[in-house]
């Protein structure tokens, strides 16, 4: 399979799809909003971005599984997967801000091959596909040079419904705070993963993830030569919920307190 050229038609489907959802930006009205769940929005651009990315990619992989975060279509057996978050961001997308993404990765068994994450504004494409290292509009990128999470910028995210872990979390929060360069919400976790790849940031964790808000960015992380777990260093971090990235010794100090304040049961 020639991932470096799949890797082009995604990111030209992604530049279609984002100046749509950029159009329509300046439209959306508070009648358009509909609620999934608690602080969980969904408009019609969503959707409608959703449904141009499964036409589109269906092209390309004409027997792909599907997962999505809208729904539009679920089938998750088959040997290449695309996962898709068609706008990952919505929150910010709804009041006008920045930033917010389309994310695509595609999985084959049980292996993510390639991720595309579109940072629509300020126009921003980020892609990698397997040992092709990892891109931004055109140059190649790397993970920072930090090797201690003191000498690190963090980012990080508010869970909006799972609240059963904020004790956890507000304590390494706090401890976070006192302990690194500062932590950052940017409100869209495929931008925060790959401002990681790029360097931006040192280091990202969170909870309550989907599996289309993470399987691009981390991917990209990887190929940036960044390393990817779960909050307690192992590997479930794509369907697990949980997941620590950044570059390998911030990783691994970070995870030392994901695994010491959110204890498993």
């Amino acid at each position: 399979m020639y991932l470096q050229q799949i890797c082009t038609q995604v990111r030209d489907i992604c530049k279609e799809v984002g100046a749509f959802m950029k159009e329509e930006n300046v439209k959306i009205k508070a009648s358009d909003i509909d609620k999934k769940g608690l602080n969980d929005f969904v408009t019609y651009v969503d959707k409608t971005a959703e449904k141009m990315l499964v036409e589109r990619l269906q092209k390309i992989i004409i027997d792909a599984g599907f997962i999505t975060e809208e729904k539009t279509i679920e089938q998750s057996d088959e040997e290449y997967v695309w996962i898709i978050d068609p706008l990952d961001g919505t929150t910010n997308y709804i009041h006008g801000l920045s930033p917010y993404a389309i994310s695509i990765g595609l999985k084959r068994d049980d292996e993510i091959i390639l991720g595309v994450v579109y940072v629509i504004e300020p126009n921003e494409m980020f892609y990698a596909w397997k040992e092709g290292g990892a891109w931004l509009n055109g140059y190649p990128i790397h993970v920072s040079e930090s090797k201690k999470l003191s000498d690190s910028l963090l980012a990080t995210g508010f869970p909006y419904s799972d609240y059963s872990g904020m004790e956890a979390y507000m304590a390494l929060f706090e401890h976070l705070m006192k302990n690194s360069h500062g932590l950052r919400r940017l409100g869209s976790a495929a931008t925060d993963l790959v401002y990681v790849a790029c360097g931006r940031m040192d280091a990202f964790y969170e909870y309550g993830l989907s599996s289309w808000d993470v399987a691009a960015g981390a991917f990209i992380v990887k190929e940036a030569g960044g390393k990817v777990n779960d909050f307690w260093g192992g590997e479930d971090w794509l369907f697990g919920k949980t997941l620590v990235s950044g570059t390998v010794e911030v990783t691994d100090e970070l995870t030392q307190l994901t695994k010491h304040y959110f204890k498993k049961e």
